[in-house]
């Protein structure tokens, strides 16, 4: 029935998964806001979330990710409610956004237009994404895949993606004198790093990383397959999505703090690569108990 309604593209999808996400938000705000201050930052963070759903069927539309259907957002609505925790921290849901800006530019280039300007939007973005939540850099080196891939013997996509950086190097300074009235501060980059995983060890906590991740790495192995399969155009884009998936996990390694905000990393790529694999999925039931099971895991963390 669920998957039945996603199976295809339609407006109606859209009003469904943004009533998910403002459900996933009501279950962070009346269990974690307690400051009156922070209600208006955490209304601009479900804006975000909102965005998310648009930005994320832009991306997957336009580039052929998936096939004519809504399961990539059904499934990014899921992941909100699963991890509403990402609401929390507003800094990585902006880093995130810029992310999903530069894997937009990314994912479109098999089109092979714009390749110089595509290249350097996808560094400026990154870059900049990394003022918000410094790990964020490590997805730098998705561009240095891609530039593998699309090389073309043509220097000048390494020296816009290098004027890339500097770009927001000079806006960094810029600020920094005009505010601070200093060149550099050392909060502009926050390298720390922890692996405290203490706050994962409730019941809750495990039930529900373990149905992600046992779910992520089962549709991994059908995507690693499928992607080899795909013809030259489209392979790059396919690994550059695994990449990004494991980008995402080094971050949600490394995050200092470990709370359910760094996991907001992982929806893209997480979505992306399942939406596929329930596409590959013959049996109507076996599609259904997927879902069910995602919407499940919340249920069982609120009873426990």
């Amino acid at each position: 029935m669920i998957t039945s309604i996603f199976s295809k593209s339609k407006p109606i999808n859209y009003i469904i998964v943004m009533v998910v996400l403002v459900i996933a938000f009501a279950l962070h705000f009346f269990y974690e806001v307690k400051d009156g201050n922070y209600t208006i930052i955490s209304f601009i963070a479900l804006s975000i979330g909102l965005f998310y759903v648009f930005i994320t069927d832009f991306v997957i539309s336009k580039n052929d990710l998936t096939k004519r259907n809504s399961y990539g957002i059904m499934l990014l609505a899921l992941f909100f409610v699963i991890f509403p925790e990402v609401f929390g921290n507003i800094n990585i849901m902006v880093a995130n956004l810029l992310v999903l800006f530069a894997l937009r530019r990314l994912f479109s280039l098999h089109t092979k237009r714009d390749l110089t300007k595509k290249f350097f939007d996808a560094v400026f973005w990154i870059a900049l994404s990394a003022l918000f939540y410094t790990w964020a850099v490590l997805y730098l080196f998705v561009v240095f895949i891609a530039l593998g891939y699309y090389w073309q013997n043509e220097g000048k996509y390494i020296a816009v993606s290098l004027f890339g950086v500097v770009t927001v190097f000079i806006l960094l300074v810029l600020y920094n004198i005009v505010f601070k009235d200093q060149y550099l501060s050392q909060t502009n980059f926050d390298f720390s790093y922890g692996f405290d995983f203490s706050d994962y060890n409730s019941l809750s906590e495990i039930i529900k990383l373990t149905v992600v991740v046992a779910l992520y790495l089962w549709s991994l192995i059908f995507y690693l397959k499928n992607t080899s399969e795909k013809n030259k155009t489209l392979k790059p884009i396919h690994t550059l999505i695994i990449l990004a998936s494991f980008i995402a996990i080094i971050i949600a390694v490394l995050a200092p703090v470990k709370n359910g905000n760094e996991i907001v990393f992982f929806m893209l790529p997480f979505s992306i690569i399942v939406a596929n694999y329930i596409e590959t999925v013959d049996k109507l039931w076996f599609k259904e108990m997927l879902v069910v099971l995602l919407i499940l895991v919340p249920i069982i963390n609120l009873l426990l």
